[in-house]
């Protein structure tokens, strides 16, 4: 792993703070990912400001202890409640420093910070709002920027996008809401060209939340309802009969390529349709993690040659996961997370595990490469 620039001995640790929580249907998944980086983050490093955003939208300034308890569990998933604070980000690109509105209405400055790392996943976090807000004062934060990031949030377009660079996706129609309600009959026609089974998932959420497997026509209008719940665009996706792979990436450092782990992760179904909510994060029975995956080495090389090329094209920054169905003719694309799970058994930190980068020594490098790269203009 690359390091940063050469800090003396001694020096004073950076200030940082992690942002959590949020207003979409991750909320939950936010905050215990806030919670395990927050116990292996480098405190020889880094000072540590938590900031909880609430299901509203407000900005609370959050205490250690409150994050003791947080913990993946199912119907249990912690939440930030609002306590009356509010924290206030720089009010121009002058300075760096943030404030809280104590419950009192005293106003405490928090000092400098040196960057953000934001854990909300999903929409309102994950999808360019959060990192816009944050451009316009010129804070430093971690991961990709507005356009990266809402380009891979958005299923369709990103689609769009890979399948004009060359890049090997599965065949899918979209529809809005509004066109099925103006057009009711479109229902039975959007199977069409398609390949059962059939994954009906909203355009712009993440976790599997919304997404149904669908093995015939009459499942269709359920499925419709379910993910419209949570977007007002879906897509009906071809399934591939492939292995279920995934890929680390991580920004180079100056002008150097991106990176990739040195290995890929396979989910491996033994009981369960597909990778869902529940056995991502919940330990659902039916799927199983292979760490490393058994790969040819011109498999790995095809695999991690389409993830550098889709990282780069949707112009993602600091850290991804990329998504790939392995098939006969090669790697299919299924999706890039600009801001994967981070829990210490997700994923993509388990991918540099075992690549020989430790969480902590991760964390570092996120926050290192947020510092190099900001401001983007």
């Amino acid at each position: 792993m690359a390091t940063g620039p050469i800090r003396s001995a001694g020096s004073a640790p950076r200030t940082v703070v992690i942002l959590f929580g949020g207003r979409s249907s991750e909320h939950g998944i936010s905050c215990v990912t806030a919670a395990g980086v927050l116990r292996a983050i480098d405190r020889s490093q880094f000072n540590v400001i938590l900031v909880g955003m609430t299901r509203q939208g407000a900005t609370v300034l959050m205490r250690e202890d409150d994050l003791a308890d947080y913990r993946l569990e199912a119907g249990a998933l912690p939440e930030v409640h609002d306590n009356g604070t509010r924290v206030l980000w720089p009010a121009s690109t002058a300075t760096q420093t943030i404030t809280v509105i104590e419950q009192t209405g005293t106003l405490r400055s928090l000092g400098h910070v040196d960057a953000v790392l934001p854990m909300l996943h999903g929409p309102y976090g994950e999808d360019g709002t959060v990192q816009g807000m944050l451009d316009l004062v010129d804070m430093p934060y971690v991961g990709s920027g507005v356009l990266g990031s809402a380009l891979c949030m958005d299923k369709h377009v990103v689609k769009t996008v890979l399948a004009d660079a060359g890049i090997a996706v599965a065949p899918w129609r979209t529809v809005t809401s509004e066109q099925v309600a103006a057009d009711p009959y479109l229902v039975e026609s959007l199977d069409e060209g398609l390949t059962y089974p059939l994954f009906v998932k909203p355009a712009r959420a993440g976790s599997s939340v919304g997404v149904s497997r669908v093995v015939a026509a009459a499942e269709i209008p359920a499925a419709l309802t379910l993910a419209f719940a949570e977007d007002r665009t879906v897509l009906i996706e071809s399934g591939v009969t492939g292995r279920e792979v995934e890929i680390a990436v991580l920004e180079g450092r100056g002008e150097a390529a991106p990176r990739t782990s040195s290995v890929i992760g396979e989910i491996v179904f033994s009981g369960r349709d597909f990778y869902d909510f529940e056995a991502k994060y919940l330990g659902a029975a039916g799927v199983d993690l292979a760490l490393p995956a058994d790969v040819t080495d011109a498999e790995f090389a095809a695999i991690r040659d389409a993830a550098v090329r889709a990282y780069n094209v949707t112009q993602c920054a600091g850290h991804a996961r990329i998504d790939f169905f392995l098939t006969e003719t090669g790697p299919v694309l299924n999706e890039i997370n600009t801001l994967p799970g981070f829990t210490p058994i997700s994923m993509y930190p388990r991918l540099w595990e075992a690549s020989g980068v430790s969480y902590s020594e991760l964390i570092t490098e996120l926050i290192e490469l947020a510092i190099e790269k900001r401001p983007a203009y």
